[in-house]
């Protein structure tokens, strides 16, 4: 079965708010709603890595784009005011496991109250219609059991960023059940597994870091290697989120929880995500870790898709060794000359062709 595209006659015209465009999920969201037509407003911090999508992709050539930090309620109000979307998507947020241990308040402040402000001032957006905020995968009471987790199991968090997109999660539903739904607004949230995909330059990001060492002919240091994720190329949430936000313009009734990742049995280790990009790059050398360095993060982890799938008709397109081949040939690519615009296009053209 074919997987649903996103319907750009849906999407031309729609005004759309989308924080967070100037990270690397929000660049690639902003290009591809920049192609379907939409008419989008950026709300983000500038962009905290040299390079980044964003400027190499000239997403604010493409999209109405404002820096404000969302912790601030007041100005992020009178912004969502001027853009009076009929959309948002809600992408904002302090994305990094370790750097939530190095700074946990600001974590919670941006992820908690961020996503707060945020939904109290779309109260008053008359033509607001569909909101989809996105959290993690890792909002789940990780109790490393081997099943996958649904929408339905607990909430938790063992570390501040977990922890605070779990309380994010609260937040949402609170907002939907108290506020939004009886005044006509379909909330859901968006939990999505691990991306990987050109673009990318941040820190402790595992294939960006193994291209910086490997490029300076430095070995890549894994904490955990058998650290298991559901993997998947950034393309496939995206491609979820727009289809989520489709659906619940027109059925309401669908607003909640969706996971959005691999099928169950391709949840992969660090160790086979490594392998697999060293048989695509070439070459690259690897200190193994043993798992015990650094704060605690989670081992085991994957997301049952059963309902994005039979609610959303939404499902993986590229496997692992497609992602890992798509993401390393981007980065190449770039490093050659090859502008981002034109990148990003391929990759979205050759995603939409897929089966």
């Amino acid at each position: 079965m074919t997987p649903p595209n996103p319907d750009p006659g849906f999407w031309r015209g729609k005004r759309v708010l989308l924080t967070g465009h100037t990270g690397f999920k929000g660049a690639w969201l902003a290009f591809w709603l920049s192609q379907l037509g939409a008419r989008v407003t950026g709300i983000a911090l500038a962009s905290v890595t040299t390079p980044n999508l964003c400027a190499l992709a000239e997403i604010p050539c493409l999209v109405d784009s404002h820096e404000c930090d969302i912790r601030d309620a007041t100005a992020l109000a009178a912004r969502v005011a001027a853009a009076d979307p009929e959309i948002v998507l809600h992408l904002a947020a302090q994305s990094l496991v370790r750097a939530s241990y190095r700074d946990p308040l600001g974590t919670f402040a941006t992820n908690v109250l961020g996503t707060a402000n945020l939904l109290e001032a779309l109260r008053v957006v008359c033509a607001l219609r569909v909101v989809v905020a996105v959290t993690t995968d890792k909002v789940y009471a990780n109790a490393e059991h081997a099943f996958p987790y649904r929408e339905s199991d607990p909430l938790g968090g063992h570390d501040p960023y977990s922890a605070s997109k779990a309380a994010a999660e609260l937040v949402i539903g609170s907002y939907r059940d108290a506020f939004l739904a009886g005044q006509g607004v379909a909330v859901a949230s968006a939990r999505a597994g691990n991306v990987i995909g050109g673009g990318d330059w941040s820190e402790d990001r595992l294939i960006p870091d193994a291209i910086r060492a490997w490029d300076a002919n430095q070995p890549l240091a894994i904490r955990r290697p058998q650290a298991t994720r559901p993997w998947q190329h950034v393309l496939e949430p995206l491609a979820g989120y727009l289809r989520l936000a489709q659906r619940l313009w027109d059925q309401p009734a669908l607003a909640g929880a969706y996971n959005f990742g691999p099928h169950t049995h391709e949840a992969a280790t660090v160790r086979q995500v490594i392998e697999l990009a060293q048989s695509v790059y070439g070459s690259g050398t690897v200190d193994w870790g043993d798992g015990n360095e650094g704060p605690h993060e989670a081992g085991w982890l994957a997301l049952e898709i059963a309902k994005t799938r039979t609610q959303l008709g939404v499902h993986p397109r590229w496997s692992l060794t497609q992602a890992v081949q798509r993401t390393l040939r981007w980065y190449r690519l770039q490093a050659q000359g090859e502008s981002a615009h034109n990148l990003c296009e391929a990759d979205i053209a050759a995603f939409l062709a897929a089966t």
